[in-house]
């Protein structure tokens, strides 16, 4: 996802905006959220089928509602759109990941809630 550092991330766990789940000391998975958004949802693909996804994104809707009361909207990757749709999510539309920070432009779902 473009030129993002340790340092990127580590920033947006101190502000609260980041949950993390590890597994020992790796993290496996981790959602980023603001007022209606989920704007970061990954788990490593080993980290997969056991609900961790569905957790994550439960607690990203969660701080997406906080302080907003429209429709929760997200980019998903083409590969990820099923999983969303499963969780209640609306195709609305495509385009390219607006969250990156340089690198090759990631076509993406916009969905909503």
């Amino acid at each position: 996802m473009g030129h993002r550092t340790p340092a990127f991330y580590e920033e947006l766990i101190a502000k609260g905006r980041m949950t993390v789940c590890l597994r020992g000391r790796i993290v496996v998975g981790f959602v980023d959220a603001e007022p209606g958004e989920v704007t970061r949802l990954f788990i490593l693909p080993e980290a997969a089928g056991a609900g961790l996804g569905r957790q994550l994104l439960e607690i990203g809707i969660e701080q997406a509602r906080l302080g907003h009361n429209g429709p929760v909207r997200l980019e998903a990757t083409i590969n990820a759109e099923g999983f969303y749709q499963k969780h209640g999510f609306k195709s609305i539309g495509r385009g390219y990941f607006s969250h990156g920070l340089g690198g090759e432009p990631v076509e993406i779902v916009h969905m909503e809630l």
